[in-house]
């Protein structure tokens, strides 16, 4: 039996970091618990993006994970499906489907380790930039599987880079908290991801693994804090 795509990106994921004993498919929410949900997450919420959605809940000792995805964007991955190859026609609706998975796997894989305060702003924030760095990472993946050489080129990262960073528009939103975060967050992803394209594959993978065990200030850190060597050469890809 023909894996899913969505099990097909977790699986990628937990090979990358750590099994989070559950199928993350199995939290997929119609749209009208997307809409029950949204009402109850507050006004800021109305802003977020109507493709796609991650939703959790700390209950009881509990995480509780629900994961939106619009039919209009399903239907655009099942007619231009990515494993067949990334173009215009489906490149935006890969990158909000892999966003949600990061985002529930690693509010899980928090939760697991003792971080309770989901709610919290730093949370967010971590989960937020995590997805970008990770999401780079899988997109580099795709677009390799389809080079003869197994090479990614200026050119694909340039192309890669625009549509997950360059089109992002943090300023469009009305709540002041929610374009600080996505302003911050995508200015960090953007520059720690030209210091891992830096590295070599086995060194890349000890990087980020490192990386994600560290919380959202320390994250913020640690990218501040690389040589501005390593970022520099690379401010034109």
């Amino acid at each position: 039996m023909n894996e899913t795509l969505f099990t097909q990106v977790q699986k990628l994921f937990e090979r990358t970091y750590a099994r989070v004993g559950i199928n993350l498919e199995d939290c997929l929410i119609d749209r009208h618990r997307c809409r029950q949900l949204s009402i109850l997450a507050g006004r800021s919420a109305r802003e977020l993006n109507d493709l796609a959605r991650t939703f959790l809940r700390a209950a009881n000792d509990r995480l509780y994970v629900g994961i939106y995805y619009s039919r209009w964007m399903i239907e655009q991955l099942e007619r231009h499906d990515p494993r067949a190859g990334l173009s215009e026609q489906n490149i935006r609706s890969l990158i909000a489907f892999v966003e949600e998975i990061n985002h529930a796997l690693h509010a899980a894989l928090q939760f697991e380790n003792g971080a309770r305060e989901i709610a919290s702003e730093d949370f967010a924030r971590n989960l937020e930039l995590q997805a970008q760095v990770d999401t780079y990472l899988v997109l580099l993946l795709f677009v390799a599987f389809f080079r003869k050489t197994q090479r990614v080129s200026r050119t694909d990262r340039k192309w890669l880079r625009f549509h997950l960073f360059g089109r992002q528009c943090p300023n469009a939103f009305e709540d002041g908290n929610l374009r600080a975060r996505y302003l911050e967050t995508t200015e960090l992803a953007a520059s720690y991801t030209r210091y891992l394209d830096t590295l070599n594959a086995i060194r890349r993978v000890e990087e980020i693994r490192l990386f994600r065990s560290l919380n959202y200030v320390d994250k913020k850190e640690h990218i501040l804090a690389l040589p501005p060597a390593k970022i520099r050469p690379l401010l034109r890809n």
